[in-house]
């Protein structure tokens, strides 16, 4: 059986939390939904009230660098290729 592997300080992906989809660590809100408000124009103050206070900001910009490094990580991949 896989076991959670932590991302960062708040985003996991663990195999039995929502089929092991990234999640903020001890939640069942998905990285990318978060990210989806942000994209939307969201205020990160907003967010986490909608989140309930499950989340905090310092969560948000994680997310948000985690991704950062991901697609430059695909881009480089694809340019190497």
């Amino acid at each position: 059986m896989r076991e959670c592997q932590e991302l960062g300080r708040f985003v996991v992906a663990d195999p039995n939390v929502c089929h092991g989809r990234l999640t903020f660590k001890g939640t069942r809100l998905f990285v990318s939904d978060v990210l989806e408000m942000v994209a939307d124009g969201l205020d990160w103050d907003t967010i986490v009230h909608e989140c309930h206070g499950s989340i905090p900001r310092e969560a948000i910009a994680e997310a948000i660098r985690l991704a950062g490094k991901a697609l430059a990580a695909q881009s480089s991949g694809q340019l190497a290729a």
